[in-house]
């Protein structure tokens, strides 16, 4: 039997962090009583986000993302207490015959899986998310706490649209840090469906993706009236001048080349905001 890897080389393989960092970590945790993930978050090496991905892609788990924004009801709640729901870091999210759809921060979590499964005689399928995500859904469709906007570019709604997780993840966190609100889709499709829903001030999207690559949500955007509106930034591993040139020609409002530059992608997209809309953020 092979044995399970432990979460700090989970992050290494996934390039999360280095063999170096993970070893400060370590040290900073002993004698602490802290999650090693919380080490690290404190460090500033990584995210929620990216622990989230790192563990989706090493285990084969799904990630959920932008769970307070949708809609839920009262059956599918009542399956998990809503105190249960905070302290694990759990949420349900769909009921498919005798199968639930649970959200987790920690889909190892073996213990909590299996006495949901006791108690409510079903079989659980983890689905991996962060504590933020959690907290808000926790908060909002439990405890009916809405959040409300301060004044400032918090009112700015961002999709990013990448079927690579820990791109996905990295370019969400660095936004997440500037105050905006994002959304998340891992193809074309589901980018398309988010944005006819959700109707994001921006979209971010990478051109190569499955289901629907980023040409063909792009043209699809564009040519429907009610989101034609919305600027589109290409996400693109082709870093020349003639990529970047197709992409403006065919209606981009920008452009840029993978691996993502952090500072480059938050001037880009402030840039984007305040050339389509102005410096007034929009009302709610």
């Amino acid at each position: 039997m092979q044995k399970r890897k432990r979460f700090g080389e989970i992050l290494v393989d996934a390039k999360v962090v280095t063999e170096e960092l993970l070893s400060t970590a370590l040290e900073k945790q002993r004698g602490s009583g802290k999650q090693l993930g919380r080490i690290l978050e404190e460090m500033g090496v990584v995210t929620e986000q990216n622990i989230a991905a790192a563990l989706a892609r090493q285990f084969g788990f799904k990630t959920v993302s932008n769970i307070a924004r949708a809609s839920f009801g009262n059956e599918l709640l009542g399956l998990v207490d809503a105190d249960i729901a905070s302290k694990k870091f759990i949420f349900p999210l769909k009921l498919d015959g005798g199968t639930l759809y649970l959200a987790m921060v920690n889909p190892l979590d073996i213990e909590t899986i299996d006495n949901l499964s006791f108690s409510r005689n079903l079989r659980i399928v983890p689905c991996v998310t962060t504590p933020s995500e959690i907290q808000a859904a926790v908060n909002r469709h439990y405890f009916k706490i809405v959040d409300t906007a301060p004044d400032g570019d918090v009112w700015w709604t961002v999709l990013v649209v990448d079927d690579q997780d820990l791109v996905r993840a990295a370019a969400v966190a660095a936004l997440k840090r500037e105050g905006y609100s994002l959304l998340e889709a891992a193809n074309g499709a589901d980018g398309l469906r988010t944005t006819l829903q959700y109707k994001p001030h921006l979209v971010i999207a990478d051109t190569v993706m499955p289901r629907m690559d980023g040409y063909e949500m792009f043209r699809a955007i564009k040519g429907n009236e009610q989101i034609k509106h919305i600027p589109v930034i290409a996400l693109s591993s082709k870093s020349s001048a003639e990529e970047e040139a197709n992409l403006l020609d065919m209606g981009y409002f920008d452009f840029i080349a993978k691996p993502i530059n952090p500072v480059r992608l938050v001037a880009r997209v402030k840039h984007a905001l305040r050339l389509s809309y102005g410096d007034t953020p929009p009302k709610p």
